[in-house]
């Protein structure tokens, strides 16, 4: 054998090697740590791995390629492999052992996709974006609202792959609500990406209902007696949060579509009639999306309409006061010039009249003005 073959088959083994350390890992109930900085004790990017047949889950013995030949041998079930966030020399193994597609592979290790859904043979690749709310005690104009991750998914006839980015979106719980309903499970793998999708849109929906909180929150600040000194700040950092989760969900309408309408062989046609109704969730929340969008311009424009109306009031307070003061300054602007001929300047009451006078004017000014509510 030459040294190029030799090296390949090295290289071959060392991944099928890792392959085995991280199945082994997975089956010993090893979880990824998303608290700590490192994903797991041992740097793994494996989550779960597991075998079902007939909606039920199989005890298997050996590493995740006996695994998958027991699987494929017996031409019933398939397997479910869970990664999050793999490097290129974790996913190298796996992507040879299951044929995956390298733009395919490339396009899961990196993430930042738009949702998608593409075929690359007998393997469909699906790109999910998942949003979860970021609570925060009082919203201002730097809070971060909406966080985003993805899940991608990898869907073959006897294998499903799930490769998570990001801190939310843990597929734990979904994993056991489809073992608790085996009549799901015996569907195969199609079932799980339908309900991959069903979680992500509820998550959407969950999101858009505490971000309509916020929307509310924000519009009785500006429909307050003193909405006119709301922080618009505010405002814009909702719009601007708005529109990643409406990058998030707008573009899943195309993909989920054609999983509802378009014949894949990779997905039973009895699952489609699922995807249809996840289809609909996603229509509301991109609706509700697009509601909040129309209603956050209308509270800026009223807000800068509020914003106009105490600038105008001002002025007109403003305006009033500067007239009644021009009265005693007139007044006293006349008697104050160095004549020594003017009228009543030598009257023992002129001063008593020339205060009288003033004062009767500016109430007169002052009345009037408040009459027409300008004071």
């Amino acid at each position: 054998m030459s040294m190029a073959g030799n090296l390949r088959k090295v290289t071959a083994l060392g991944k099928v090697g890792g392959l085995r350390k991280v199945a082994r890992l997975a089956r010993r109930g090893r979880r990824v740590d998303l608290s700590h900085p490192a994903r797991s004790p041992l740097g793994s990017s494996v989550v779960n791995c597991v075998a079902y047949e007939e909606g039920t889950r199989l005890s298997l013995g050996g590493d995740l390629v006996d695994m998958v030949e027991q699987v494929r041998k017996g031409g019933a079930g398939f397997v479910w492999l869970g990664l999050h966030e793999p490097t290129d020399l974790e996913f190298a193994g796996i992507a040879e052992l299951f044929d995956l597609h390298p733009l395919a592979v490339e396009d899961a290790i990196e993430a930042h996709q738009r949702p998608k859904v593409e075929r690359y043979g007998e393997t469909l690749f699906a790109v999910f974006k998942t949003v979860c709310y970021v609570e925060h005690e009082e919203l201002t104009a730097t809070s971060e609202v909406v966080n985003t991750g993805e899940i991608m998914v990898f869907l073959g006839q006897d294998f499903v792959i799930t490769v998570r980015h990001g801190r939310h979106g843990s597929l734990g719980p979904l994993r056991e609500e489809l073992e608790a309903d085996p009549d799901q499970l015996t569907k195969g793998p199609s079932a799980v990406l339908h309900a991959v999708a069903d979680h992500v849109v509820d998550e959407y929906l969950s999101v858009i209902d505490a971000v309509q909180a916020d929307i509310e929150h924000v519009e009785t600040d500006v429909f307050a007696e003193h909405g006119a000194r709301a922080d618009p700040g505010r405002i814009y950092q909702l719009k601007r949060e708005l529109l990643e989760l409406k990058r998030a969900v707008v573009p899943l309408s195309r993909p989920l579509l054609d999983l509802a309408d378009r014949p894949m062989r990779v997905v039973e046609p009895e699952i489609q009639a699922y995807f249809r109704d996840v289809s609909d969730h996603l229509m509301r929340a991109t609706e509700q999306i697009a509601g909040f969008d129309e209603l956050l311009n209308s509270i800026l424009q009223a807000h800068l309409a509020q914003v106009t109306v105490a600038q105008n009031e001002d002025m007109r307070k403003i305006t009033a006061w500067a007239a009644i003061i021009a009265v005693p300054t007139m007044v006293c602007g006349m008697y104050g010039m160095n004549f020594d001929h003017m009228p009543e300047l030598h009257w023992k009451y002129g001063y008593g009249m020339v205060i009288g006078v003033i004062s009767v004017a500016c109430l007169v000014l002052y009345r009037g003005f408040r009459r027409n509510g300008w004071l």
